[in-house]
């Protein structure tokens, strides 16, 4: 498959990534050696999944903490090659702060991560049990969250080291629902899953409130596609699990996984 034609497939501000995971997999098949890929979101995960399925001398796995992980670092390798849970260079830290004192949100953990120039490729899940804050990071910036970061917004913290078998797994409450929409706008997609106005989704949009794949997005036109994830300020998130086929009258069949706020 072409360089054109593989794209012709994917939205046009998609070329970056799809440049960077051709990449991946051309050194992993050049220099026979794993490559191994920063944390990647599941629309990131899918278009790697797509490319690498065209090429029949390296494999792809992905790991994040646990199976059903959204942010996860994928491995390229070739077929000899037989990946184990350490060549993933993950580890998780655990907030320790004042429980009794002070409550903490994952808005505050992901802002502060950010805020102190951690790229988001390079933490994965943010995830609680309603009281422990956990994050997933890669081995290289663990020492860096550890010894930078002391506070969350005014909460004091420290991060503790936690084996991968004593990570929280979140619970798996996202709730399914098969609809139709006029269209896969992102003001479609979000008034469709939330039981919205496509008014109400345009000024959600337009007021900066909603993100996908971790990106703010003030376009009402933006074309959702399969395993985008989207977040909506006060509403809760949506997965974008299936495109499915046009109806008669002309609506397009979608199904969405959605955690309502």
């Amino acid at each position: 498959m072409d360089e054109l034609n593989i794209k012709q497939h994917f939205r046009a501000d998609e070329g970056p990534i799809i440049d960077q995971i051709s990449d991946w997999i051309v050194q992993a098949n050049d220099q026979y050696r794993p490559v191994l890929t920063p944390f990647l979101n599941p629309r990131q995960q899918y278009i790697a999944q797509t490319l690498v399925n065209s090429d029949d001398n390296v494999k792809l796995k992905s790991f994040g903490g646990w199976q059903n992980a959204e942010m996860q670092r994928l491995l390229f390798f070739p077929s000899y090659y037989q990946p184990q849970v350490a060549d993933f260079a993950v580890m998780g830290l655990e907030v320790d702060y004042p429980q009794k004192f002070a409550e903490l949100h994952h808005r505050q953990i992901m802002g502060t991560l950010l805020g102190e120039g951690l790229e988001r490729a390079s933490f994965g899940d943010i995830v609680t049990d309603g009281k422990r804050w956990q994050v997933m990071v890669t081995n290289q910036m663990a020492r860096f969250v550890h010894e930078r970061i002391d506070h969350v917004g005014k909460i004091k913290v420290k991060w503790k080291p936690i084996p991968l078998e004593e990570l929280i797994v979140p619970e798996d409450d996202w709730e399914q629902v098969s609809t139709t929409v006029s269209s896969l706008r992102i003001d479609a997609v979000i008034a469709a899953g939330f039981n919205y106005s496509r008014n109400r989704a345009k000024q959600l949009l337009e007021h900066g409130f909603v993100q996908i794949n971790w990106e703010e997005m003030q376009r009402p036109d933006y074309l959702v596609r399969e395993h985008d994830m989207l977040s909506v300020r006060h509403a809760g998130r949506l997965r974008m699990d299936q495109v499915g086929s046009i109806t008669r009258k002309n609506k397009q069949r979608i199904t969405l996984s959605i955690i309502r706020a």
